[in-house]
């Protein structure tokens, strides 16, 4: 009789054991949390700098330094007409100009000596004038010659070929930037108020959704489309590298509303098989594996419990070590 006596209380040590070292575990509280509702839609990727260089003057093509797919460095020449006339037309106002000029040095000493009169340093300074404006307007007209990148990006139209005359207006280039981007989306007409209201959407950058982006300049179109009657909204991507380039599909988020949501960290969820739950701590410190259904993780490190918890109810942070003291509790309870 005292050998059984001496066995229960034992037994029973031991499950007061595992209990209490269970209530030293580290735990969070299931709480209440408001948290945005979002609707995802699919979006498309655009450059938003994406424009077609023209010819600004005309002449034969003689030089092309840039194809379809290329990449070019913001400045770069992409082509050169054939710049004959030009450089004969500049090299005479440049001699011109620099004869004016000259002259007006040449006769401005001569007036601050008084030797000659006020009229005589006007003509001189009227024919400088005249000469700087022909050499600028032959500088430029010579500049017109050589085709330069706008800014660093990708040619995606090359619109001329070696040897063709090409005349003032005629496209030649038509090139895109890869430095801002934005996703364009349409969004239904019962969303145009919030998203007008909150300014703010969510990029995913991959089809799982792990990875976003967060974008807070949006244009939203003043119209319904007529066919559709919904919004395009013009999301503008911050600026980095995010691996997504122009004509990519995207998925966009956009908050709705935001709710009351029960939210525990996501280290506390156990999977089990195909059970999803999370080891519970009760008042006396006992562990319980309880089964929950789960809804959407933050990013945070928080997740949604639709079902199986309740609001205060305290979670084990680190499932491995709570099994460990699971299961010697529930040995002691067998024993």
């Amino acid at each position: 009789m005292r050998a059984a006596l001496h066995t229960t209380v034992l037994f029973w040590g031991m499950a007061v054991t595992g209990w209490a070292s269970a209530a030293e575990l580290e735990s969070a509280t299931a709480s209440l949390q408001t948290r945005p509702v979002e609707r995802v839609l699919d979006g498309r990727i655009e450059a938003v700098h994406e424009a077609t260089v023209s010819a600004q003057t005309s002449g034969r093509v003689v030089e092309i330094h840039y194809d379809v797919d290329d990449y070019v460095e913001k400045d770069a020449l992409l082509l050169r007409f054939r710049d004959n006339d030009q450089r004969a037309r500049y090299n005479a106002a440049k001699a011109n100009y620099d004869e004016a000029r000259a002259e007006f040095e040449r006769v401005k000493d001569i007036y601050e000596r008084q030797l000659v009169a006020k009229s005589q340093l006007d003509k001189a300074e009227a024919r400088l004038k005249s000469t700087r404006a022909a050499f600028e307007q032959a500088s430029e007209e010579l500049e017109n010659t050589r085709v330069r990148a706008p800014y660093s990006g990708i040619v995606v139209k090359r619109h001329v070929e070696v040897g063709e005359l090409a005349s003032v207006g005629q496209p030649l280039f038509t090139g895109i930037s890869l430095e801002v981007l934005r996703a364009s989306v349409d969004i239904p007409q019962e969303m145009v108020r919030v998203v007008r209201e909150r300014q703010q959407a969510r990029v995913f950058l991959d089809r799982n959704g792990k990875s976003s982006v967060e974008a807070e300049s949006l244009r939203i179109s003043p119209y319904a489309d007529a066919q559709s009657h919904t919004f395009n909204v013009r999301v503008l991507l911050p600026e980095g590298e995010y691996g997504i380039y122009p004509g990519m599909f995207v998925k966009v988020g956009f908050v709705k509303e935001e709710i009351r949501r029960l939210l525990i960290p996501v280290k506390a969820v156990v999977h089990r098989s195909e059970v999803t739950g999370a080891y519970v701590i009760d008042e006396q410190g006992a562990l319980h594996l309880r089964q929950l259904r789960i809804g959407e993780r933050f990013d945070d490190g928080m997740v949604e419990v639709l079902a199986g918890l309740e609001e205060g109810e305290q979670v084990a942070l680190d499932p491995v070590r709570a099994t460990t003291h699971y299961k010697e509790q529930q040995a002691g309870e067998r024993q």
